[in-house]
């Protein structure tokens, strides 16, 4: 169900979707207060809605804010479970390779420390990073906010933490790394035989927790039961009209801007205040470049080293693809495919076609080249999957002279251009869209 709602921009109506979810004992949130949107810069008011429905921006789409659907003690309860399944898919084997008399098992920590131990360092961090630390950060930033909240106390270093886990959110993969796994599994099927352990399982339901506590725990919510903030005055009214207000990336506060361009802080949240991100096109070829640079050797080079008694064999990305279409595995072929060679392709003309446009100032099709930036964030981690199959048969596959798999230089180049890709993406400010069709560009932008 879609509603549509008035809300103001600049002293000029325009349109807020609202879409339902569901409802429960939620808050509403109160309305009057000024919000701007992240991606199109367009200036709204908040308006009243009931539990578990969100309010979606009325010139680009983007969400503005969703109210909480349930209670904090609903998010506890999810992330509790959350961070117990984590330590159980953590402290037990992913799955058992038993080859003639011998078997290995190896662990996500136990796979990190085989990319270690062949000289794959950078790798090996990447992995521990992207699937170990960021969700133990986030279930533990969750669990220490939602526990103060439910003992009615105000957490300890409130805004540092929120701060830390909106940088941390882009970087959890633990969804991708279940898909890695299965990959994994279909290639080893023809080594030996296969057992699953304990924390194959617990990854798979720790993805739906993770998913689920996500979505409990409401960031506007939690800012606003944390650091309520009064209605915008006249002054900021004022600064609305004039076009010169600032809104926060992380608490979503909309403030007046420092005189003359200078920096500024959130008075909520302390953090960093931009009318538009510093660089942003400049740091953007850049990292954008280096993907490119790198984007050869990571599809020409092997990205694995198989040898055993019958002798070696070096697979690349497009190799490994191939085998699992021959091996009657299409389905996961056309997954690796899609998310080893035709997502990163992808994201670097996306980038390069967003990077362009905005450095001719072009009015062409901003909301559709706003929906591909989103689409550009969305997938970028998905682009790691062949990463995690890598660190899996590495760690498993190390019988001797009777099979040996070792991470090949393509690893470290691929790796290197999933991280650079989301480092362009992340700097990309997509209100730099929209500017060329403001009438009167603001004098600070």
């Amino acid at each position: 169900m879609v509603i549509i709602c008035n809300l103001h921009s600049g002293g000029m109506a325009s349109s807020a979707m609202v879409t339902e979810h569901s409802q429960d004992n939620g808050r509403s949130t109160a309305p009057g207060q000024l919000i701007i949107c992240h991606e199109c810069d367009l200036l709204q008011r908040e308006i009243a809605l009931p539990p578990g429905r969100t309010a979606l921006c009325a010139n680009c789409g983007a969400k503005l804010y969703r109210t909480a659907n349930r209670s904090i003690d609903h998010a506890l309860a999810l992330t509790l479970t959350a961070a117990i399944v984590f330590i159980l898919a953590n402290a037990y084997p992913i799955i058992g390779l038993q080859i003639q008399s011998t078997r290995n098992e190896t662990s996500l920590l136990s796979a990190v420390h085989a990319l270690w131990t062949q000289g794959m360092e950078i790798v090996a961090g990447l992995v521990f990073f992207t699937t170990f630390l960021v969700p133990l950060v986030q279930l533990g930033v969750m669990a220490h906010i939602l526990l103060a909240l439910k003992l009615g106390r105000t957490p300890a270093g409130f805004n540092g933490i929120m701060r830390i886990l909106q940088h941390f959110y882009p970087w959890g993969m633990v969804e991708v790394f279940i898909i890695g796994v299965i990959v994994a599994l279909v290639k080893l099927t023809h080594y030996g035989s296969l057992i699953p352990g304990i924390a194959l399982w617990s990854l798979g339901i720790l993805t739906l927790l993770l998913t689920a506590a996500a979505s409990s725990f409401n960031i506007h919510d939690i800012w606003e039961r944390v650091h309520p903030w009064p209605r915008q005055q006249g002054e900021t009214l004022a600064a609305a009209a004039a076009g010169s207000l600032l809104s926060c990336h992380v608490c979503g506060l909309v403030s007046q801007g420092a005189p003359h361009g200078e920096e500024a802080d959130c008075p909520r949240c302390s953090a960093p205040l931009h009318f538009r991100k510093p660089d942003s096109i400049t740091r953007s070829w850049a990292f954008l470049s280096a993907a490119y640079i790198l984007y050869i050797p990571a599809n020409v080079l092997p990205i694995m080293k198989a040898s055993s008694i019958l002798g070696s064999q070096d697979d690349t990305i497009m190799s490994g693809v191939i085998y699992l279409w021959h091996s009657g595995s299409w389905d996961l072929a056309l997954v690796v495919f899609t998310a080893s060679i035709l997502v990163p392709l992808m994201k670097l003309i996306a980038l390069t076609l967003l990077l362009v446009t905005v450095q001719r100032r072009s009015v062409w099709q901003p909301l559709q080249r706003t929906r591909l930036y989103r689409i550009v964030e969305l997938v970028g981690r998905w682009s790691m999957l062949d990463i995690y199959v890598v660190a899996i048969l590495a760690a498993l596959v190390q019988i001797g002279s009777l099979a040996t798999v070792n991470a090949g230089p393509a690893a470290l180049a691929f790796g290197a251009v999933v991280v650079l890709t989301m480092f362009a993406a992340m700097e990309f400010d997509p209100r730099l869209i929209w500017d060329p069709l403001q009438k009167e560009k603001p004098e600070h932008d």
